[in-house]
């Protein structure tokens, strides 16, 4: 066993590695870039070198300098985690010409599986069964165009050396065809340096389902079973479970020896991951008629590897250290076994009411439910950030994973969003909402698993508002008098509770809730009791405040509700959070707002900090409403701004290239006259 590795990344999966080492006692360096200078990673390891700027570019993709930072400080091996430079096999080959070992597989199994063309005639070799495409390296977009015609749309266009969803999109029609590829090249050149693409029969009804795979020096490989990875976003994954819901034994052995069989014709070493997508031919509930095609094989190890180690009770990077130090696999195949079921969700810092748009922001709340961290548990919080800690445009806007195990897949589901239920983010927009209502939705909770789930269920996933305007209003006023009542002292004018000795008293609230402007009324009874009027609804307010390490909670009782609500309030947004579901009320202060105007029209922002990739239109140009009229990237993805109305671009504010912060005017449209 190795005495001291590099890890050669960042967040949450530098601190998993860091964890597995400590046990382990192998002392860790960590490398980090100007925004990670105080960085959770950081203080993980053992010791810690910069290596440059924020950018990716400038730190965590220069080998060099990381390798440069391995020898200084006497590590013996390098872990690439995932994303970055996981599966760069150049990055491989320097390691070892300096004497390290690169904890991952060969170069030349990172080489032959990166490349989705290549791989794919490999597999072809092995007898591995493949999804009707192209995968030839003539990349003239006419032939491309010829051969998504044979093929048959749908058709997806994918990134030949990518991966995450990224250079991939679905092409339902032949006219979109060239738009789609373009795109595709683009992001795929500025996401691995190659815009080389293949393209494939788009399955329908797919699931992806995919088979953890481990070789050792040895000629030893093994599966570790499957995860289902059906439910995405953008073709990036939201959860992953294991075992895969209604898989069959023998449809289990047969994609583990697929798997393995792919893993060999390369000579794989350490952990891999077999993807395959999965075709339901006899809809949902017929598991038993599914048919697995072979997609890629990522040649690390993966975001959601938690899943697999719950149920198997294994450390796969405890297995990744063993295997690069020269050790052979801890257990054969016929030692492995499963318990359970598995559920991880991944929270990311983004708005999925708008497109699930990324997201930038300090963490000025960040709250997470009772749980182990990167070990097996029954409720695990895996992450690389703390409270007070920014997400910054530079990375991946994951935050956290969570991950829940259970004796079955009930258990595992009402335990997972008991979890999110007490995970608490204020200060940036999350998924965590969202991820409750995927779990409670009932296609989810039957298993009616597929590639569109999220599309297909927009109904009951987006837009929910679960806690509803009265229990918003109400949180909101009982905050205000918990906190005014906190500033009470002996001297009895310094009372609250609105008493008078003739009459009633009557207190009037400004809110803006979902928002539509709002007005509730309170008034204050003889007896001390309290009535609330809001919505054209008037019921008792009754509350009490309960004792809590920050924020305001209170027992609430109104409209025939009772809640345990807790609050945060920043500026003039109440963020609420209860079993329902969580909310933010904004409260006014009319005086404040007193004099404001309405904002200029004819101005289009930036949504968040990023890169102009391109315009698509030019001054004086006419738009029609909806008409892509620029592209930005953030946090490893492209956006489209689109004309919000008819009109004339009047000016051009930016060019390709230029950086913008979040608001910025991106340029100025003329409105069309009525």
């Amino acid at each position: 066993m190795f005495s001291k590795i590099l890890i050669a990344n960042r967040g949450e999966i530098a601190c998993r590695v860091a964890a597995t080492a400590r046990r382990l006692g192998v002392r860790t360096v960590a490398v980090y870039s100007d925004a990670d200078a105080n960085a959770k990673h950081v203080a993980a390891c053992d010791e810690a070198v910069h290596i440059g700027g924020s950018a990716p570019k400038e730190s965590y993709l220069q080998w060099e300098r990381i390798i440069a930072a391995a020898q200084a400080t006497g590590a013996q091996a390098i872990h690439p985690g995932y994303g970055f430079l996981s599966e760069n096999e150049a990055f491989a080959d320097a390691c070892a010409q300096a004497g390290l070992v690169f904890i991952g597989p060969p170069s030349s199994a990172i080489e032959a599986m990166g490349l989705k063309a290549e791989s794919k005639r490999l597999m072809e070799q092995a007898g591995v069964p493949l999804v009707p495409g192209y995968h030839g390296t003539d990349q003239d977009p006419a032939l491309l165009q010829r051969e998504a015609d044979r093929i048959g749309y749908p058709v997806l266009i994918k990134a030949s050396a990518g991966g995450g969803g990224k250079g991939m999109r679905a092409v339902d029609k032949a006219e979109d065809f060239a738009a789609a590829l373009a795109s595709c090249k683009r992001e795929a050149i500025n996401s691995f340096g190659s815009d080389a693409v293949l393209i494939e029969k788009y399955v329908q009804r797919p699931r992806h389902i995919e088979i953890q795979v481990f070789g050792d020096t040895h000629g030893n490989c093994v599966y570790l079973f499957e995860r289902d990875c059906s439910v995405q976003r953008r073709h990036q994954k939201v959860l992953e479970e294991a075992p895969a819901p209604g898989m069959t034994p023998a449809l289990r052995q047969q994609m583990g020896e697929a798997a393995v069989a792919a893993a060999k014709a390369v000579n794989y070493v350490g952990a891999g991951t077999v993807e395959f997508i999965v075709e339901q031919p006899g809809g949902y509930d017929h598991p038993e008629q599914m048919k697995f095609y072979f997609m890629e094989m990522n040649t690390r190890l993966q975001v959601e590897h938690p899943v697999t180690e719950a149920i198997t009770g294994l450390d796969l990077v405890e297995w990744q250290l063993r295997v690069a130090s020269g050790e052979p696999l801890p257990l054969q195949q016929h030692e492995l076994s499963m318990q359970g079921h598995a559920i991880e969700a991944r929270i990311c810092a983004e708005n999925p009411d708008n497109n699930f748009l990324p997201a930038t922001g300090r963490l000025d709340v960040y709250r997470k439910p009772a749980h182990v961290a990167f070990e097996r548990g029954g409720v695990r919080f895996d992450d690389g950030v703390r409270e007070g800690d920014t997400i910054s445009p530079f990375y991946d806007s994951m935050v956290a994973k969570l991950i829940v195990h259970g004796a079955n897949r009930a258990e595992a589901l009402a335990k997972l969003d008991a979890a999110l239920v007490q995970t608490r983010i204020v200060g940036l927009a999350t998924n965590v909402q969202f991820l409750r209502h995927v779990v409670r939705s009932g296609a989810f909770a039957s298993a009616q698993l597929d590639t569109a789930l999220i599309p297909r269920e927009a109904a009951v996933l987006f837009k929910q508002d679960k806690v509803g305007l009265g229990l918003a209003v109400a949180a909101a006023v009982a905050q205000t008098l918990v906190h005014e009542k906190a500033g009470e002292d002996a001297d009895p004018f310094s009372r609250t509770d609105g008493w008078r000795p003739f009459g009633l008293t009557q207190r009037r609230f400004d809110f803006e809730y979902l928002g539509e402007p709002l007005t509730a009324k309170l008034t204050y009874g003889h007896d001390g009791a309290l009535q609330l009027a809001v919505g054209g609804v008037a019921s008792p307010l009754v509350f009490g405040a309960l004792p809590v390490d920050s924020g305001t909670a209170v027992d609430l009782r109104f409209n025939g509700q009772r809640q345990t609500v807790q609050c945060w309030q920043l500026g003039e947004s109440v963020h609420l959070f209860c079993d329902l579901g969580a909310t933010v009320i904004t409260e006014l202060d009319a005086l404040a707002h007193a004099g404001e105007t309405a904002a200029e029209g004819g101005r289009l922002t930036a949504p968040m900090p990023g890169k102009v990739v391109s315009f698509a239109v030019k001054a004086g140009d006419m738009v029609k409403k909806g008409q892509p009229l620029a592209v930005m990237e953030a946090m490893k993805m492209e956006h489209t701004i689109a004309a919000p109305a008819d009109g004339t671009v009047a000016e051009l504010l930016f060019a390709p290239g230029d950086q913008v912060a979040e608001g910025a005017e991106l340029l100025k449209l003329q409105a069309a006259s009525a």
